[in-house]
């Protein structure tokens, strides 16, 4: 799994620039209104919309943008948005999901199918690489929160099926539909998270050189810049000497 964590390290550093900060604000906001537009507008009553909410306080999110982003599917104004999910592959036959809400799916799969074919990836049918991946929920603790045993038996009690330990974190995983429950259980253990979502984990990855990263970061930037998209996860598998010289 360490071509996923390596990937959501990427996404940290990389959100610490003011560009990508803005969009991350947009993407968030924009999951908060669809999921209190779907259910209840109150997180307490509204798993989704308690763990979108969770996430963009994690992202610092200022509470004011929160609290529109919840007024908004409130007051019946919001826009209407479709999720969807595209996969495909990227250089190198690394596979890759791309989740997206729009307004205009028209819009949105001419726009990720010709990013694709740009970058040296394809687009496929809908389960061409789905396969390779499972739906899994996840959070993230700093490694500072206590020893890998500590954690791992609070994740234990708190009904998560996996916890993986390194110097810099412990990532808890969990049955999708349990991610509510785990999280609140270990809050309550550990304090708050990093990071507590909903996330495609590789069950199979593909190994890469330098340039192949490269040629990787290529597209999934260039998907990540999407406006429509909110999520994108490739299986890639890579040395810690090739991910430092990405830095």
């Amino acid at each position: 799994m360490a071509g996923h964590s390596k990937w959501a390290n990427i996404q940290h550093r990389k959100g610490r620039q003011d560009k990508i900060r803005a969009k991350l604000f947009s993407k968030l906001s924009k999951e908060i209104t669809v999921a209190a537009k779907m259910g209840d507008p109150d997180p307490d009553k509204n798993p989704r919309l308690r763990l979108a909410v969770k996430e963009a306080k994690q992202q610092s999110v200022p509470k004011d943008v929160i609290a529109r982003a919840i007024a908004k599917a409130s007051g019946g104004d919001a826009e209407s948005y479709d999720e969807i999910r595209y996969e495909g592959y990227g250089p190198n036959g690394v596979a890759v999901i791309v989740e997206a809400m729009t307004d205009n799916r028209n819009r949105t799969a001419s726009s990720v199918r010709s990013t694709f074919s740009k970058n040296g990836g394809n687009l496929g049918e809908t389960g061409s690489v789905g396969f390779m991946f499972d739906r899994k929920g996840q959070v993230v603790y700093p490694a500072s929160v206590g020893d890998g045993e500590t954690v791992l038996m609070a994740a234990i009690e708190a009904g998560a099926e996996d916890v993986e330990s390194d110097e810099e974190s412990h990532v808890v995983w969990c049955a999708d539909t349990d991610l509510n429950a785990v999280s609140t259980a270990l809050e309550e253990h550990l304090g708050e998270s990093e990071s507590t979502k909903l996330v495609w984990r590789p069950t199979t990855t593909t190994e890469l050189d330098l340039a192949g990263m490269q040629s990787l970061m290529k597209l999934l930037d260039a998907l990540e810049d999407d406006d429509d998209v909110q999520n994108v996860t490739a299986n890639f598998e890579a040395s810690d000497e090739v991910m430092a010289q990405l830095e």
